[in-house]
């Protein structure tokens, strides 16, 4: 089946193209929803309209979003959990998690069908895809320690800091010497 899309749809293609789709997915989805119309003669000639009407709508979203954006690409994500000595977690970090997660820092609302990801299950470090518009997808850093590891790295991690700022006026003292 012939469609012509309507409004941009994720990994299908942008309002104004003609694609071939599968006859369920037309039929049950993407008419349905007001996504796309079955490409006939008629709709044709309406694709300079509706790609001019599409390009003003990304670029008010991308307007909109781009400080968003901004500010979620490289967050850093910290997700402590239980795991096995392998490194295999007891359960998993979702895209509900990661969503949350984002809105906790940023207090903007992040669906967890925006978030590309699969499920982590094992300890380490991951990326993930927030969609906010096509153009603007902004990249997450994950990282899952096992629980009580982490505050014990982060203290560890300060330490030399606090020992570095200290020892700087020392050097600074005995170079003027």
């Amino acid at each position: 089946m012939k469609v012509m899309l309507v409004k941009d749809v994720y990994k299908l293609g942008r309002a104004g193209d003609i694609k071939k789709v599968a006859d369920g997915f037309g039929r049950n989805f993407l008419i349905p929803q007001g996504l796309a119309v079955i490409a006939t003669a008629g709709a044709l000639k309406q694709i300079g309209k509706i790609r001019s009407q599409a390009e003003i709508r990304r670029t008010e979203q991308n307007s909109e979003l781009k400080d968003l954006a901004s500010h979620i690409n490289g967050l850093v994500l910290s997700f402590s959990a239980k795991a096995g000595e392998t490194g295999k977690l007891y359960g998993s970090i979702t895209t509900q998690d990661v969503a949350t997660a984002i809105q906790e820092k940023t207090r903007y609302e992040v669906k967890k069908a925006q978030i590309d990801m699969q499920p982590i299950r094992t300890l380490g470090e991951f990326t993930a895809h927030v969609r906010l518009t096509i153009d603007l997808v902004p990249e997450v850093k994950i990282a899952v320690h096992r629980e009580g590891e982490a505050v014990e790295e982060g203290a560890n991690a300060e330490v030399p800091a606090e020992t570095r700022q200290t020892e700087a006026p020392t050097q600074a003292a005995e170079s003027a010497s």
